[in-house]
């Protein structure tokens, strides 16, 4: 299997020679694609900062729960909504687990690893909001957004 990401004429012209190629070879190939730009290193640094500081702030959880609490309450409604794929995979085996267990599921189940840059900064605008509300103001760390 062979992902690819094609950012100018002549690297979609290789990623098509080499379709071809494998079709010729084995008379079947099967791929997906998608035109979402992915998540930026900012924008993954900006949110592990965030567990960094909920952890400091709020210290009923560590920075790995916190990013639990995050993915399962922020960035799984934003891809249910978004991809029917994750959806019913998560319907499937996750949502008729306790929360505990779901939190403990969210250690390991990518999440805003399989989110666009467009999710990421929904995900981070929502995580902020939540956090505000319990006062608890997330910013933008200035080496992440430089």
């Amino acid at each position: 299997m062979s992902a690819f990401t094609a950012y100018s004429a002549d690297a979609l012209s290789r990623v098509l020679g080499d379709i071809r190629e494998a079709f010729t070879a084995h008379g079947f190939v099967k791929g997906t694609w998608t035109t979402n730009k992915p998540r930026s290193t900012d924008q993954n640094a900006i949110s592990h900062a965030w567990y960094a500081q909920l952890a400091t702030e709020l210290r009923d959880d560590d920075e790995l729960g916190w990013k639990c609490y995050c993915k399962l309450h922020h960035g799984v409604p934003i891809l249910r909504a978004e991809s029917d794929e994750f959806r019913e995979a998560y319907d499937a085996a996750i949502k008729g687990l306790t929360y505990e267990q779901k939190l403990k599921v969210m250690r390991l189940l990518p999440v805003t690893s399989l989110m666009s840059k467009a999710q990421l900064s929904k995900y981070l605008e929502a995580v902020q909001d939540d956090f505000e509300k319990r006062g608890v103001i997330l910013s933008f760390p200035l080496e992440a957004a430089a």
